[in-house]
């Protein structure tokens, strides 16, 4: 197991926010990489790209989502709803692999960074060898000018953005919903501009709060029929 991320990752999270908070996630950290056999943990990459000449002025700072609050949401999904699940701003892959340990067969992750995109791939052909029958796609793009798949019935989100894209995303989406009519779930970590969600028809199922900084929803919008 890789350790300086997690060392580096403890730090960060201490400083930034506190240490307790930081030795409680750290925990959760190490057990959810081995678990998952992965390797995610990491904060504020977004300085590299930078300075390789990556416009990163509508992102958000790197952070992996919550072992803890993936593993809570997403048995909330009917199964019969586990059919493409997308992750819009998806890193290195964590929140698509965790979905394909819950009996997603379909998943889509994008990200406008080649290196997350590479680490993306790579940590999904590690859970590729468990699950032999999952078809996953990786897709380096702007946010803002993604096509939603048709398909694409639970998409997920943890602040990857301002506001600014995520009503393009939202527009997006709904673009997809009038096409083809369908449930779609909105899981949606650290959810700033939830608000934009409820104005366009979805209705908050669920809600949860495991400490500060780690809240989260579920999002549903209902098919015409």
């Amino acid at each position: 197991m890789r350790i300086f991320p997690f060392i580096q990752y403890f730090f960060y999270l201490g400083i930034n926010w506190n240490w307790r908070i930081a030795f409680y996630i750290l925990l959760h950290e190490i057990k959810g990489e081995k678990k998952y056999g992965i390797h995610t943990t990491g904060s504020n990459e977004l300085k590299k790209m930078q300075a390789q000449g990556i416009d990163i002025s509508h992102a958000t700072v790197y952070m992996p989502a919550s072992y803890l609050l993936l593993e809570e949401l997403f048995p909330k999904i009917p199964a019969d709803h586990r059919n493409h699940f997308l992750d819009i701003g998806c890193g290195k892959g964590r929140a698509l692999c965790v979905a394909a340990y819950h009996d997603f067969n379909n998943i889509t992750g994008v990200d406008f960074s080649k290196e997350f995109c590479a680490d993306a791939i790579a940590n999904l052909n590690l859970v590729k060898c468990k699950y032999p029958s999952l078809e996953f796609s990786i897709i380096e793009k702007d946010a803002a000018q993604l096509e939603i798949p048709p398909d694409a019935d639970c998409i997920f989100f943890f602040n990857p953005f301002d506001e600014v894209i995520m009503k393009a995303v939202a527009k997006n989406v709904s673009r997809s919903y009038q096409k083809n009519p369908r449930d779609i779930f909105i899981i949606y970590l650290n959810p700033l501009y939830k608000k934009i969600w409820l104005h366009t028809g979805y209705k908050e199922i669920y809600y949860t709060q495991r400490m500060k900084y780690m809240e989260a929803v579920i999002l549903k919008k209902n098919s015409p029929g």
